[in-house]
């Protein structure tokens, strides 16, 4: 099972990120993008994703996925069940989210890994 120590590591580790509390709700962000939120008892994860996407990947996972608050509709944005999460998965999630709040470029170095020298 993840939980937000396993999210924060992992997190901590993407340039730009920054963590807030935020009425009492852990978030990570890269400037004023939110990019991870958790609820607020820690067992929702809200995370970037594409809107477009979103509706398949909540059909095909229903227990795991969650589509957002209404409140939260008009972003790019879904919930998953963190008990339901697995690491590699996790890692996956918030990678992902955090590559659609950064520069292109800023991610692709990331992806790319250390350059040999």
């Amino acid at each position: 099972m993840v939980d937000v120590e396993a999210v924060r590591r992992v997190a901590l580790t993407l340039p730009r990120t920054e963590e807030h509390l935020i009425r009492d709700r852990v978030k990570f962000r890269v400037g004023r993008l939110v990019y991870v939120a958790f609820s607020r008892d820690e067992t929702l994860m809200g995370f970037g994703f594409p809107r477009e996407e979103r509706e398949a990947l909540v059909a095909s996972a229903p227990d795991k996925f969650l589509m957002p608050e209404p409140a939260d509709l008009r972003y790019r944005w879904v919930r998953v069940r963190l008990a339901a999460l697995d690491g590699p998965e996790m890692r996956e999630l918030v990678t992902d989210a955090w590559a659609m709040c950064v520069p292109k470029r800023v991610a692709a170095a990331y992806f790319a890994g250390p350059s040999p020298r």
